[in-house]
């Protein structure tokens, strides 16, 4: 079956592009458009897309707000930010909002594709040496609002998942956390599973976030 998305960008340039792009392909394909965040959230609810492709500065709704009322439903989107990273100062608020993950408007065009079926899949760890440097410099920035109070969430691990959960934050992949703690990538893969559960944590990119939030990665 193929991988519904709905793309959000106010610019049709920008829209008409990744469409052109993504009915090119044999596993995707676009059942609706959008110019503005409340547009998004509306086509979410009609069209049950699975992926989400969203930029941020929008009228009427950015997409910030948009990705919140949509994460926060009960329907399979997820959602894939657009973004500039030279001059976007919200993308660690939309990785708060519920996203799990983003593109930079000038990736090349397969791996634009590529990042749209990595979500569709469940997964979130797009580009890790990308996402590293976006969660640091973003986590060191101010944020228009301070997180709600959490309960000590660390309490709930055990001092391997500790370990775990730090070089998650530190954008390793199952694999190098596997060499770094001397573990199986069997192993390793079972403890972030268990990270998911015990930290409600909706994917990979919320485990990175929770990883800055409880101390345990200091932004750069």
């Amino acid at each position: 079956m193929s991988v519904r998305v709905v793309l959000a960008d106010d610019q049709p340039l920008i829209r008409s592009g990744l469409r052109v792009l993504i009915d090119d392909t044999e596993d995707l394909r676009v059942v609706g458009e959008a110019a503005t965040g409340a547009e998004a959230v509306r086509l979410v609810r009609e069209q049950e897309p699975d992926v989400v492709v969203m930029d941020i500065r929008m009228p009427v709704m950015d997409g910030i707000e948009a990705t919140r009322h949509i994460t926060a439903g009960t329907g399979p989107a997820r959602v894939l930010m657009l973004t500039t990273f030279d001059d976007d100062e919200y993308v660690y608020s939309a990785l708060r909002a519920g996203a799990s993950g983003f593109l930079v408007k000038d990736m090349a065009l397969d791996d634009i594709l590529g990042a749209i079926r990595v979500v569709a899949a469940g997964d979130a760890l797009i580009a890790p040496s990308v996402t590293r440097r976006l969660i640091e410099h973003f986590a060191a920035a101010p944020t228009p609002a301070p997180p709600p109070a959490r309960p000590r969430l660390d309490d709930a691990i055990t001092e391997r998942e500790r370990e775990v959960l730090t070089l998650v934050g530190r954008g390793r992949s199952n694999a190098e956390i596997a060499e770094e703690l001397h573990i199986s990538p069997a192993t390793a893969k079972a403890h972030v599973a268990r990270l998911f559960t015990k930290l409600d944590a909706r994917d990979r990119v919320h485990l990175v976030i929770l990883a800055y939030e409880m101390g345990l990665v200091a932004p750069a």
